[in-house]
C-alpha cells in the first residue's frame, strides 16, 4: 500500500511517499481503507523525533482516518465491511489502509464527506474531552479558549456554540484570524500579539468575576495570567506546552481561589479510555454534525503527494480549521 514514510526525522523534506506492507487487524480492530485524514500539530512534533507513537500502535504519522471498512477483524461485533466509519488512531493516518478499534469508531453520518470526516477524530473530541468532559463546562458559564483559528480552537467554539448556547467565549487570536473567529462565534477576542498578558482584558470583561474554563496549548508563558484570569473555584486545561514547560505558580491565590489545573493529553490513554470518549462524543456532539449543526471548517484538501506542502502550510500557521490530506484519487 502507498503511504507516508520518513528518511529520519527532521523537516518537511523528510515526508516522502512509498510502499509499505497492509497492515493485519487484530483482535476487536478493522481494517479501514481510508479516503482523507488530516494534518495535526501533534504529526509534526512526531517528524521532528519529539513525539513517538504509544507502544504497539503504527510509526507512520496520523491520528485520524475516514473511510471504509475494509476487514474486520476477530471479535468485532456491530461493524461490517463497507461501512463508512470514522476514527481516532493511534499512528497510521497517512496510508491507503489503517488499523482501528472498533471501539474508536464512528459512522460517518450521510451528511458528511469523507473530508469533513476526517476533521472529527482528532480536534473535536480532543475539544470536547477537555471542554465538557473535564473541563466540566455548562451553559452560562465563560470561558477562554486560546489559538484562534486552529483546529482544536475551532471545534472548540464551534461546540460550545452547539452544545452550550448561552456560554461566554474569549478567544485569543493573530490580528489576521480575528474577524473569521469572531464569525465562528467568539463573543470578545483578545489580540496576543498586542496583548500577550490579558488578566486586565479579561477582568474587565468579566467585571472582575474571572471565567470558570481555560483551554490551553501554550504552557509556561500563559500560565500566570491564566491562573489570574480564572475565576472562583476556575479549571485551567493544559493540552500543550508551546512555549515550555517551566513556569512560577502562585499557590496562594490558586488554593484562596480554589481553582484547578489539570493537565490532558488525548493519543496515549489506554484503549477502553478512547473508546468510552468516543461513545460520550457520539451519543452528544455526533447528531450536531449529522444535521450540519457543526460543519467542520477545512482550509485547504491536499493529496498524499502534497504532504511536504500541508505540514508547510501547518508550520506557518496559515490555516483557519483543518487540513486535510486526501489519501484516495
Amino acid at each position: 500500500m502507498k503511504a507516508v514514510l520518513m528518511e529520519g526525522f527532521g523537516g518537511v523534506e523528510v515526508l516522502k511517499t512509498g510502499e509499505v506492507e497492509k497492515p493485519v487487524p487484530g483482535d476487536g480492530q478493522v481494517l479501514v481503507k481510508v479516503f482523507a485524514t488530516s494534518i495535526n500539530r501533534p504529526d509534526l512534533v512526531q517528524r521532528e523525533g519529539k513525539y513517538p507513537p504509544p507502544p504497539g500502535d503504527s510509526e507512520i504519522l496520523g491520528l485520524e482516518v475516514a473511510g471504509i471498512i475494509e476487514t474486520v477483524g476477530t471479535g468485532v461485533t456491530g461493524w461490517k465491511i463497507g461501512d463508512r466509519v470514522m476514527s481516532l488512531v493511534g499512528g497510521g493516518g497517512y496510508a491507503e489502509f489503517a488499523v482501528a478499534y472498533a471501539s474508536h469508531l464512528m459512522l460517518i453520518p450521510e451528511s458528511m464527506s469523507f473530508e469533513e470526516a476526517a476533521c472529527v477524530c482528532e480536534s473535536y473530541i480532543t475539544a470536547f474531552l477537555n471542554v465538557f468532559m473535564i473541563g466540566e463546562f455548562r451553559d452560562s458559564q465563560t470561558a477562554i479558549l486560546h489559538g484562534g483559528g486552529g483546529g482544536v480552537n475551532t471545534a472548540a467554539v464551534q461546540l460550545c456554540r452547539a452544545l452550550t448556547p448561552s456560554s461566554k467565549l474569549l478567544v485569543t487570536a493573530s490580528p489576521e484570524k480575528m474577524e473569521r473567529v469572531k464569525e465562528l462565534g467568539a463573543d470578545f477576542l483578545i489580540n496576543f500579539h498586542e496583548t500577550p498578558d490579558f488578566t486586565e482584558v479579561v477582568k474587565e470583561y468579566t467585571n472582575k468575576k474571572g471565567v470558570d474554563l481555560i483551554l490551553d496549548h501554550v504552557g509556561a508563558k500563559y500560565l500566570a495570567p491564566n491562573m489570574n484570569s480564572l475565576g472562583y473555584k476556575g479549571r485551567l486545561v493544559i493540552i500543550g506546552v508551546i512555549s515550555g514547560i517551566k513556569a512560577e505558580l502562585n499557590l496562594a491565590l490558586m488554593m484562596v481561589k480554589r481553582q484547578q489545573i489539570i493537565g490532558s493529553v488525548l493519543r496515549s490513554r489506554p484503549v477502553p479510555e478512547k473508546g468510552e470518549i468516543v461513545a460520550e462524543f457520539t451519543r452528544r456532539a455526533l447528531p450536531k454534525f449529522a444535521d450540519r449543526t457543526i460543519v467542520p471548517i477545512i482550509e485547504k484538501v491536499f493529496s498524499i503527494d502534497q504532504v511536504a506542502e500541508a505540514h508547510r502550510m501547518m508550520e506557518e500557521d496559515k490555516h483557519f480549521g483543518k487540513i486535510v490530506l486526501r489519501i484516495q484519487p
